[in-house]
């Protein structure tokens, strides 16, 4: 097994480049000061052109070929560690280490120009920046179709989901498309026969915000001695298992939102630290992929978060924070806000039944994009047109339009439709979970997530990239990926609930 354990040698020092340059990452979505995205944007190149060198030289092609030979001698985990190495070389030989550099030089300045034009609602100044990102990425995909034998955007795709097929991803979300409107009605009609939840008022003071959310984070069962929450223009989760870097961010008239934003990336954050231990830096030690990741933080956030039994513990906590009784903290009445169905323009405000629409639009636009059928500079005119299709609302400007997502700057072009599938993917594992233990829900209605948690890192984190979503998810809850479980929790939950 000589070749196989120089392979994981190697991958082990591909790891630690990667995750210093999700480090340097970090630090400029959060805390870097703007006049440093040029020299940034150089230093993340450069880590990703040594990353990429890491993975293309010729003892990787001959350690790979060796290492079959060694087959019979691995074990489960072994064969598929190796399988993800080859999967790994795969995407990092289909692309010239030059274009490498141009497509992680234009991702950093033009993210840099996202944060700016965003707030201003300034599509022209961001436009060349996300011609240059849309030009190198099709590049990029064109590579990589070339070097798997799949289409462009499957390609693409492949880097967030290993094997998806836009074929069956387009007729789920199609499906979704044409579930959607009855759907919304019959939920609308019921909400409007309904009495009206009460919003509470505010201003919600931010540094009150901060310590409910750390508190809420920490229920999910983060430990902040080895994690972060910081504020960012954008959401995420990123570090390392040992280091979680979560952010959200913060509006003195809203508080929901950034509570449920650290409720969305805890479940991601809980994922990384629950993936095996002993398979650390080893690409099947990695997450399956972002329907996986995905999956759990909506389940946190959405199957977990807005349910009734949450808010039985939640809402004298919520209260508490902001010193404020009263009928519109009851648990009745935070849960009715938190399952409030109402289209409008911002994706990572969007409830769970219209969230989906937001992520056909991206699909399909970022889809033409690539394909060269729609021009940057006719990007605005069709998002506000698919929003007024898919939701029957225009957005009044760009910002509440197509500048307010980071991951078309970033690059990451095959990446929205994974939100939608975690939202299916996240019904099954609750579904099974609640099955397997009935008692998880009665500790969520304490606080008390540990069992919940640990059903998941038996059944879903501790898998790491073993085996492919669909295997997974048959072993946990019996079904390959599908929108059935999806379908059913929300008409349970927005339907047939009293």
């Amino acid at each position: 097994m000589k070749a196989y354990r120089r392979l994981e040698a190697a991958f082990r020092r591909h790891a630690l480049v990667g995750e210093a340059a999700g480090v340097l990452h970090w630090d400029m979505s959060v805390v870097m000061p703007p006049g440093g995205a040029r020299a940034r944007a150089e230093q993340i190149a450069e880590l990703r052109v040594l990353s990429h060198e890491m993975l293309t030289g010729p003892h990787i092609a001959g350690d790979l070929a060796a290492a079959d030979a060694e087959a019979a001698a691995l074990d489960r985990w072994q064969a598929a560690n190796l399988r993800e190495m080859r999967r790994a070389w795969l995407h990092a030989t289909a692309i010239p280490a030059d274009l490498v550099a141009a497509r992680s030089r234009a991702t950093s300045e033009c993210e840099t120009v996202w944060r700016t034009a965003r707030p201003d609602s300034d599509f022209r100044a961001l436009q060349s920046g996300l011609e240059d990102v849309v030009r190198l990425t099709r590049e990029v995909g064109q590579a990589k179709s070339a070097a798997l034998g799949r289409p462009v955007y499957d390609a693409l795709m492949d880097e967030y989901e290993p094997g998806a097929d836009a074929r069956r991803i387009g007729a789920i979300l199609d499906d979704y498309a044409a579930f959607l409107p009855e759907f919304l009605d019959a939920v609308l009609a019921k909400q409007a026969r309904s009495r009206a939840p009460v919003a509470p008022d505010g201003p919600f003071p931010v540094a009150a915000q901060k310590r409910l959310c750390r508190r809420m984070a920490e229920a999910v069962g983060l430990d902040f001695k080895s994690a972060r929450l910081d504020e960012s223009l954008h959401p995420f989760s990123g570090g390392i298992p040992d280091d979680s870097r979560i952010t959200t961010r913060y509006s003195k008239a809203d508080y929901a939102g950034a509570l449920m934003g650290v409720l969305h990336e805890s479940g991601h954050a809980m994922y990384e630290r629950g993936l095996p231990r002993q398979w650390r830096r080893q690409p099947v030690g990695r997450a399956r992929g972002m329907t996986l990741h995905e999956s759990q933080s909506l389940l946190v956030e959405m199957q977990v978060c807005r349910s009734r039994a949450f808010f039985d513990w939640a809402a004298p906590v919520i209260a508490a924070a902001f010193k404020a009784p009263g009928p519109a903290w009851t648990p009745d009445n935070l849960h009715r806000l938190a399952i409030l169905v109402r289209p409008g323009f911002i994706r990572v405000d969007a409830d769970e039944v219209t969230y989906p629409a937001h992520i056909i639009l991206r699909t399909r636009l970022e889809r033409a994009l690539i394909a060269g059928d729609l021009a940057v500079a006719d990007l605005p005119g069709a998002w506000n047109d698919g929003m007024a299709e898919l939701l029957n609302i225009t957005p009044p400007d760009d910002r509440l339009g197509c500048l307010q997502d980071i991951h078309w700057p970033g690059g990451d072009f095959g990446y929205f439709p994974t939100y939608t599938l975690g939202a299916m993917a996240a019904a099954q594992f609750a579904a099974a979970a609640r099955v397997a233990d009935p008692e998880i829900m009665a500790g969520v209605g304490r606080g008390d997530f540990a069992p919940l948690m640990a059903w998941l890192r038996e059944h879903v984190h501790g898998k790491g990239s073993l085996l492919s979503t669909d295997e997974l998810l048959r072993e946990a809850t019996g079904a390959p990926l599908g929108a059935a479980a999806f379908e059913a929790h929300l008409k349970e939950r927005y339907l047939e609930a009293a």
